[in-house]
């Protein structure tokens, strides 16, 4: 399967991160738009192939999203797998810090959050092979490069790869509005993995079951819960804040 990535921030980002996953770009023509002549001018000087390529061709490529004008083709054999994980592991030099995602449907949702570990420092984000989503160009282009720098690693069982994780030592904290222990109560500063829910259904049974434990976000408003996004967001700096007290001493 042939994977594109479009949209200048996302393009612009792989560019000069990661410019080995490209196989070539495809950009409009006689666009004046300076950033596009900015990706131009890096991808000849990494010698990268360009076609240039028409507007309606472009929108079938990025099956009609906001391409603004750049699309890279990746290599194949390019994405991370279940395999990986441990030897990324084992290459820390400090505590270990995840996102783990069970069952995010949307896109959007997945690439707000990677973005929101990327700016976290989180090590690795990692989401089930099953009915989940992956990492689509919409991904990519949300994640406003995130998605590029911050490993996202699909495992065919969660609660499996839970287990093993626990059995390094990290400790599996899951976020669920039907707890009344709040976030600010958890000791965030170690080897830690945080995990959250899909949309509109929250962690499942057994995933729950799994997690060392539960907390919940403290809400003060009428609203009862909130994007699985923005609840990311919330969990991974509260763990930010906690370890970067934790340095300064």
């Amino acid at each position: 399967m042939t994977h594109y990535i479009y949209g200048l921030n996302a393009v612009s980002v792989l560019l000069q991160q990661t410019p080995q996953q490209v196989k070539q770009l495809f950009i409009q023509p006689t666009t004046s738009n300076p950033r596009v002549q900015k990706i131009t001018q890096l991808a000849k000087q990494l010698q990268l192939r360009i076609q240039t390529t028409a507007p309606d061709a472009l929108d079938k490529l990025a099956e009609n999203g906001l391409h603004q004008g750049v699309i890279a083709e990746l290599m194949p054999n390019t994405a991370l797998t279940e395999s990986d994980l441990m030897p990324l592991l084992d290459a820390l030099t400090v505590p270990p810090f995840l996102l783990i995602l069970d069952g995010v449907q949307d896109p959007h949702n997945l690439g707000a959050c990677l973005r929101s570990a990327n700016a976290a420092g989180v090590h690795a984000v990692i989401i089930p092979k099953d009915r989940a989503v992956h990492l689509t160009p919409v991904v990519y282009k949300i994640a406003s490069g995130a998605a590029n720098i911050t490993p996202c690693i699909p495992v065919t069982n969660l609660a499996r790869t839970m287990t093993q994780l626990k059995d390094r030592g990290i400790w599996i904290y899951g976020a669920s509005d039907e707890i009344s222990q709040s976030i600010f109560e958890a000791d965030l500063k170690g080897s830690i993995a945080w995990v959250l829910g899909a949309e509109g259904h929250g962690l499942r049974r057994l995933t729950r079951e799994t997690c060392d434990a539960l907390f919940a976000i403290p809400m003060q408003g009428v609203v009862s819960s909130l994007n699985v996004s923005v609840a990311t967001g919330i969990c991974l700096f509260e763990a930010v804040r906690q370890r970067t007290a934790t340095l300064k001493k």
